[in-house]
């Protein structure tokens, strides 16, 4: 005989009371690296804590943020102190941060910043090599993946703003190894052939939305 189901409420609840009777859950120390951070207006910060193999959410309350002696920002490796808790609501678990550390700047966002600096001695970001982006373009090109729901979001802007734009989709992928090199065939192809007037480049994600104009 199967026993009877539960809500997803119940269950919810119950995973959210079991992790509260976890006496090392309360405070615990955590060090990685910080991705997607957002200081919202009402003063409360979200970001998301990483590793190299596993992530976690984060919150730190206005009232916790007031402690900080720098300013938190995607790619900086930080030592978190908090107790990890569950949202009812939603299902997930998270950290809610009462106090933060600097550790360093994360190995991301140094290799990041190591790339900008190599291209901007090479001269790419020179204002020689910019052009002017076209105010109302007839035909705007969009590289991004096939699957990416970035598109739809991309359509909807454009064609609200300008209901006779015509979008050009180029379907490449946008992350994974040799993604670079598909994305550079593909706006090559696109400027010798005149497709479009602007390309934009795309990424999008559940959290964020990458666009870049070419």
């Amino acid at each position: 005989m199967r026993p009877e189901p539960i809500t997803v409420s119940y269950l919810n609840k119950y995973v959210k009371e079991i992790v509260a009777e976890d006496e090392y859950l309360k405070s615990v120390f955590v060090k990685g690296e910080i991705s997607n951070f957002k200081h919202h207006y009402t003063g409360h910060m979200y970001f998301t804590l990483k590793d190299d193999k596993s992530l976690i959410k984060c919150i730190m309350f206005k009232s916790s943020t007031a402690t900080l002696n720098f300013v938190p920002k995607d790619g900086m490796k930080v030592v978190v102190l908090g107790s990890v808790e569950v949202f009812e609501r939603d299902g997930v678990y998270q950290i809610y941060v009462k106090a933060m550390q600097q550790e360093g700047i994360g190995n991301l966002y140094k290799e990041y910043e190591e790339l900008k600096n190599k291209l901007e001695k090479e001269g790419f970001f020179n204002k020689e090599h910019k052009q002017k982006i076209p105010f109302m373009p007839k035909i705007i090109g969009v590289l991004t993946s096939q699957t990416g729901s970035v598109i739809r979001d991309i359509i909807n802007v454009s064609t609200r703003r300008n209901p006779n734009v015509y979008i050009r989709i180029f379907p490449v992928p946008v992350q994974g190894k040799g993604a670079e090199l598909e994305i550079a065939d593909g706006i090559r192809m696109m400027n010798e052939k005149h497709l479009a007037d602007v390309l934009i480049l795309a990424r999008g994600g559940r959290k964020y939305r990458r666009l870049v104009a070419v």
